[in-house]
């Protein structure tokens, strides 16, 4: 996939049934080009769902979050290159090893999907850090993680909005950075600690914003979304 120069919305289409996802991808029409499906969906609809969603035009951004031993991880990379997505999540945290077998799966079975490595969840605050014993500060801990993800060959990155400078500046334009926990001026930031306005986002570099709530629950989501991509639009 080649990167583009602009920043992308991506819809996080975190709803509870299939009926209540089509009818919103029906509300929203052309206002949007990319969804994002999560494990609730996926794990409720399976394969299936992905082909529905890509068949009515929107490119699918698969947001698993792999983490298991490398061969099983590989083995679902090879099993989710049968599908039509473009953007699929593994956590970062997995090491090296997992990841290295990750995308030698992906260029044997999907050499067009793009791998991004989670860094550090944007629900995730230097306290719970402390809790699974990572005495690192947030942002330490995302850059040695994109640093072991990007040296294993990984296309891209997911990280709060808060780490796309210093990224930018360690690794350049180079990988493809994914930022959710974004939240257009006025929404609430329900449970996310680290969050961004999708402008402030798109100028320190991000390539694509994942936005749920703020265009879910709008009245009308189609205007939400189409007031954020061209927010997105004015940054060069």
């Amino acid at each position: 996939m080649a990167k583009q120069t602009s920043c992308k919305l991506i819809l996080a289409l975190d709803l509870e049934t299939r009926e209540e996802a089509f009818a919103m991808l029906d509300r929203l029409g052309d206002s949007i080009e990319w969804v994002k499906v999560g494990l609730q969906l996926f794990t409720a609809y399976g394969p299936d769902f992905v082909r529905e969603i890509a068949d009515r035009g929107f490119k699918v951004f698969l947001d698993l979050k792999l983490h298991d031993i490398p061969n099983t991880v590989a083995k679902a990379v090879q099993s989710i290159a049968s599908l039509p997505v473009e953007l699929l999540t593994l956590h970062a945290s997995g090491g090296a090893e997992m990841l290295e077998w990750a995308n030698k799966a992906r260029a044997d079975y999907a050499p067009n999907l793009n791998l991004l490595a989670v860094t550090v969840l944007t629900s995730m605050d230097e306290a719970q850090l402390r809790e699974l014993n990572v005495h690192a500060t947030t942002e330490a801990q995302v850059k040695h993680l994109a640093d072991i993800s990007l040296a294993a060959g990984i296309q891209g990155l997911v990280c709060s909005s808060l780490e796309l400078s210093p990224l930018r500046t360690r690794f350049g334009s180079d990988p493809i950075i994914v930022t959710p926990g974004i939240r257009p001026k006025g929404s609430a930031a329900d449970e996310q600690k680290r969050i961004m306005t999708p402008r402030a986002a798109a100028a320190a570099g991000s390539n694509y914003i994942v936005v749920g709530r703020p265009i879910l629950r709008a009245a009308d989501p189609a205007e939400a979304a189409r007031a954020i991509s061209a927010e997105l639009s004015e940054v060069h």
